[in-house]
């Protein structure tokens, strides 16, 4: 079963959906509009019981590009605190999710979509996926939890040098630093492949 909404395209197969994040001309920003479908979709799948895994990823050479900025150009101080409120609740909800979560990052991945990856139990990417935290070249920092994640996942100086320098990482040095945990030429093949792994562990 595939439901499609402007932004996020579903796959339910058997045990597993994908969510895929479908607007790669625009390289798949997670605006208002695109977090509100994603809660969505989460509340609606993470209560069918017959479902044990979710797979996020992206299409063409995209998984997601964070915030809008042209959104975020235009809040003020509260309009900005409840955006990331919103951000931390809906990847708080992968977080705490009884199905296994699994990133399945097919290419660029910045800012508060590394947020949403590191909210995962699993990141898996291709080998030409790119990862960053750009929000140092911006005047910003991402809202959305990944300070803590990013921390917790890779180590404070790593951490630190990603945020504070806001350069990007290649694949290798994601899997060299703990960033994610194996490189695929497929990452959803390899999801699928994990996800089985574990049932039968």
């Amino acid at each position: 079963m595939t439901t499609v909404s402007p932004a996020i395209v579903v796959e339910v197969n058997g045990p597993t959906a994908i969510l895929r994040f479908a607007n790669p001309q625009q390289r798949n920003p997670l605006s208002v509009a695109t977090l509100k479908q994603l809660q969505t979709a989460l509340k609606e799948l993470t209560d069918r019981r017959a479902l044990e895994c979710f797979i996020f990823t992206g299409m063409a050479d995209v998984f997601a590009s964070g915030a809008d900025i042209r959104e975020l150009t235009n809040l003020d101080r509260a309009a900005a605190q409840e955006f990331s409120s919103f951000g931390q609740e809906v990847f708080r909800a992968i977080a705490e999710a009884p199905q296994l979560t699994i990133a399945a990052i097919n290419g660029f991945c910045m800012g508060g979509a590394l947020d949403l990856a590191l909210a995962c139990d699993i990141r898996i990417a291709s080998s030409n996926a790119t990862f960053a935290h750009p929000g140092a070249r911006l005047g910003i920092i991402t809202g959305w939890g990944g300070t803590q994640r990013l921390l917790r996942t890779i180590g404070r100086t790593a951490a630190l040098d990603m945020l504070l320098t806001a350069r990007r990482i290649s694949a290798a040095e994601a899997l060299r630093c703990g960033l994610v945990s194996r490189l695929a030429d497929d990452p959803v093949d390899a999801s699928f492949a994990i996800f089985q792994e574990t049932r039968h562990s």
